[in-house]
């Protein structure tokens, strides 16, 4: 089933949250969906999830609409972790067989397995658990419920170490196990690199750009050496960023390198540096922009 967002804006009294955007999600995907605070990731998530209805343009999934229609919803998951849980006095053992309740390819067998993966005691209440605990549960319920669109909005939050890398383990698991759009929005850039076929990247309430994460990552590289020289090289390309240590220019640049490009580069002694995501993302949403003097 693929979700397709069109022309979607979103207003809240009068003020404009999304404006013109146009996303389109396929199975056997993970996403990464980015964006600094604010930027509109969580508002996009909400409409997706039919939590709010558009202000104009349409969200479906297989051709149909999903707002207010159950038979479509069901296939949307959104999971994220809830700040207040003193209310959540349900035993751990129990949230399989409620969460199967609703969702119709909710897989118990699977939801269980992970909650032994993740050392959850099932005879706690939730609101037992540390906030770490919780995440995991949450994370767990969300890649057991086999939904067609599974969306984590920062759901490692409280996670340790190793508890993240044992979700992101079973992410890639959870890729493999059925077809289906999984979405994750988070901060931990560095972390979930790996993890991501697609970008998408929200700036001001807009999409910057949908991209496979390896064409992205093509794209940025920094320059570095004496400045005569660094200046000569990116006269014109597109430089969003100058830095200077010392003697040495270092100029960020978003574009591609011929291999003439690179032999030069190397010939005038010039340091050619491909960007990890995190300082990609930097980079790009970036609204003081650097050019140096």
């Amino acid at each position: 089933m693929n979700l397709n967002i069109e022309n979607v804006g979103l207003s809240i009294k009068k003020e404009e949250i999304l404006s013109d955007i146009n996303v389109e999600f396929t199975p056997g995907k993970i996403y990464g969906l980015l964006g600094r605070n604010g930027a509109g990731k969580t508002s996009l998530i909400s409409l997706i999830a039919s939590y709010r209805k558009a202000t104009q343009g349409s969200i479906t999934l297989d051709g149909k609409t999903i707002y207010e229609k159950d038979e479509m919803m069901q296939h949307v998951n959104f999971i994220y972790n809830v700040k207040d849980t003193s209310s959540e006095t349900d035993k751990v053992k129990e949230y399989p067989e409620s969460h199967a309740m609703f969702r119709e390819d909710f897989d118990q067998e699977y939801a269980n397995e992970l909650l032994k993966k993740f050392k959850i005691d099932e005879n706690k209440n939730f609101n037992e658990l540390s906030q770490g605990q919780q995440a995991a549960v949450n994370a767990s319920m969300g890649l057991a419920s086999l939904s067609k669109v599974t969306i984590f909005d920062e759901v490692t939050n409280g996670m340790d170490a190793p508890t993240r890398e044992l979700f992101y383990e079973e992410v890639l698991q959870a890729k493999r196990r059925c077809s289906r759009v999984i979405i994750l929005s988070t901060h931990i850039i560095s972390e979930m690199e790996h993890l991501f076929d697609e970008i998408v990247m929200m700036h001001n309430g807009k999409i910057l750009l949908q991209e496979p994460t390896d064409d992205l990552l093509e794209k940025g590289f920094t320059v570095a050496g004496k400045a005569e020289k660094v200046r000569e090289f990116t006269a014109n390309k597109n430089v969003i960023n100058v830095k200077f240590l010392g003697a040495l220019q270092i100029d960020t640049v978003i574009g591609y390198l011929s291999p003439e490009e690179m032999a030069y580069a190397e010939d005038n002694h010039l340091d050619i540096s491909r960007l990890a995501l995190q300082e990609l993302f930097i980079s790009l949403t970036n609204d003081e922009k650097s050019k140096g003097d």
